[in-house]
C-alpha cells in the first residue's frame, strides 16, 4: 500500500471517530436517530419525566443500542471548530451516571502525540559564540514566542484583552480575556506555551513574571476566593470545561506504583491537560512567587459536609505527585544548551526518556538551585513582568551572561555535588 493510500485510510478512520461526523451519521439513520433523541431526553433536566413511567427502561435500551453505533468511541479535538457541539454529542452518551449506568471512558479528546523540543527553542535565540551558552529559559521562551508569528500574534491578543479596561466599569473584560487565553493555549504549539508557563525560576522576580503570564488579576482573581465545589459545579455544567477537567484528571492521575508517579506515565500529556484548564472557571496557576505550587483560585474553608469532596478536588493540584513530578522534571532540565555551531544534539525523545527514567530527589534539585542562585547571577529583566514582553521585538530583550570562568566554577561545583549525593545514596 502506498503512503498516499495509507494517509487516506488513516483520515477515513479518524473521521469516523469524530463525534460531529458520528452525530450526523446517526441523525440521518432512521434507527439511530430516535434512540439519540430518547437519550438526550434522558440526560436533560426533567427529560425522563416526559418519557413516562417506563423512562428507566427506555433510557437503558437507548444506551444499549447506541453503544453499538458510531457514537460509541467517538472523540473531539481540543480547540476545534464547533468544539462545544462535538462535546455535546459525546456527553449525550458518556454521562458520569445515567440511571445507574457508569459510562465514564477516559475523556472526550483525541490523544495528541507531541515531542517538546527545548533545544530547538533555545537555538532560535542562541548567541553565535562557539561552545556552551548559559541560558535563561524564561527569557528564551519570551524571545522565541516573539519571533514566531502565531505565538506572538495570539500572545499579544490575550495580553491586550486581559489588561484593557472596559468603558463602563473600568475593569477588564474577564470573559474576553479567558477566551483569548484559551485560544492561545489551544492553538500555539506546546513547545512555546509550556516554556512560557513552566520555565524554571530561581528567584522571586522571575517567579512573579512567570505567575503573571496568564494575567491573574483579570483571568481569575477576586477579592474573596469562591468555594471549590461551586467552581467545580459551574465547570461541569459547561461542556468544554467539563471535558478539560476530565482530561486533566485522566492524564494527571497519580499512581504510587508507577515509576514516574503518573498512572498514564506521560508527563507531557499531563502538562498539556493542565494548560487546557486555563481560561476556565477552575483556571490553575502558581499560588505565589516563592514556590512552584499550583492551584485554582478557590477554597474549601466553607464546604461543610462536602469538605472531603472539595479537598479531593483541590488535591488534584496541591497534592498530586504526578503533576508535581511533571512540573519539576520540565523545570529541572539542563540550564546549559549547545549553540548552533555544535552538531551533536540529543533528540527530544531521547531527552524525554532520560527524564522519565532518571528522577532526582526534590532535595537534590532544590540544593542545586540554591547553589546556582549564589554562583550565577540571575538573568532578570529588572522589575518588568513577563506580560510586558509580549509585544517587544526580540532584539530589545537584554541578556547578561556570566563570565566563562564563573560558568566553569558553577559546572564543577554541581558535578562535585552530584557525585557526593550519589555516593551517599549508595
Amino acid at each position: 500500500m502506498s503512503l498516499d493510500n495509507s494517509s487516506s485510510l488513516l483520515e477515513v478512520i479518524l473521521a469516523g471517530r469524530d463525534c460531529l461526523v458520528a452525530g450526523d451519521s446517526c441523525s440521518s439513520d432512521e434507527t439511530c436517530s430516535p434512540r439519540l433523541r430518547t437519550l438526550r431526553q434522558c440526560v436533560a433536566g426533567n427529560g425522563s419525566v416526559k418519557l413516562g413511567p417506563g423512562a428507566r427502561s427506555q433510557c437503558a435500551n437507548a444506551v444499549s443500542a447506541l453503544l453499538s453505533s458510531p457514537l460509541h468511541g467517538c472523540q473531539c479535538k481540543r480547540g476545534m471548530k464547533k468544539e462545544k457541539n462535538c462535546l455535546s454529542i459525546y456527553w449525550s452518551l458518556h454521562q458520569s451516571i445515567i440511571h445507574g449506568l457508569n459510562l465514564v471512558e477516559s475523556y472526550p479528546y483525541e490523544t495528541v502525540q507531541r515531542d517538546y523540543d527545548y533545544v530547538r527553542l533555545a537555538s532560535i535565540t542562541a548567541d553565535s559564540d562557539v561552545g556552551m551558552t548559559t541560558v535563561n529559559r524564561c527569557l528564551d521562551a519570551a524571545k522565541a514566542c516573539n519571533v514566531d508569528d502565531l505565538c506572538q500574534k495570539l500572545r499579544t491578543e490575550y495580553v491586550s484583552a486581559c489588561i484593557k479596561p472596559t468603558a463602563k466599569s473600568g475593569l477588564c473584560n474577564r470573559p474576553k480575556c479567558n477566551k483569548a487565553l484559551r485560544r492561545f493555549f489551544d492553538r500555539v504549539p506546546a513547545d512555546y506555551t509550556h516554556e512560557l508557563l513552566f520555565c524554571p525560576c530561581t528567584d522571586t522576580a522571575c517567579a512573579e513574571r512567570r505567575r503573571q503570564t496568564i494575567v491573574p488579576s483579570c483571568s481569575y482573581e477576586s477579592v474573596e476566593k469562591p468555594n471549590c465545589i461551586t467552581q467545580m459545579r459551574i465547570c461541569k455544567a459547561d461542556y468544554v470545561c467539563r471535558s478539560r477537567l476530565a482530561q486533566f484528571q485522566y492524564d494527571c492521575e497519580h499512581s504510587e506504583t508507577s515509576a514516574n508517579g503518573c498512572k498514564q506515565g506521560n508527563y507531557g500529556a499531563c502538562l498539556l491537560a493542565y494548560t487546557g484548564l486555563i481560561g476556565s472557571t477552575i483556571t490553575p496557576n502558581y499560588v505565589d512567587n516563592s514556590t512552584s505550587s499550583v492551584a485554582p483560585w478557590c477554597s474549601c474553608s466553607a464546604s461543610g459536609s462536602q469538605r472531603e469532596e472539595c479537598d479531593n478536588f483541590l488535591g488534584y493540584f496541591t497534592d498530586n505527585i504526578c503533576l508535581q513530578n511533571a512540573l519539576m522534571t520540565f523545570g529541572s532540565e539542563s540550564d546549559q544548551q549547545p549553540t548552533l555551531s555544535q552538531s551533536s544534539t540529543p533528540s527530544p525523545s531521547h531527552s524525554s526518556r532520560e527524564n522519565r527514567s532518571t528522577t532526582s530527589p526534590p532535595e537534590t534539585i532544590e540544593t542545586m538551585r540554591n547553589i546556582l542562585d549564589t554562583i550565577i547571577p540571575t538573568q532578570a529583566l529588572g522589575n518588568e513582568l513577563l506580560v510586558g514582553q509580549s509585544t517587544l521585538p526580540s532584539n530589545s530583550l537584554p541578556i547578561s551572561a556570566p563570565p566563562p570562568s564563573l560558568m566553569l566554577q558553577a559546572a564543577l561545583g554541581l558535578l562535585l555535588l552530584l557525585l557526593h549525593l550519589l555516593n551517599n545514596g549508595h
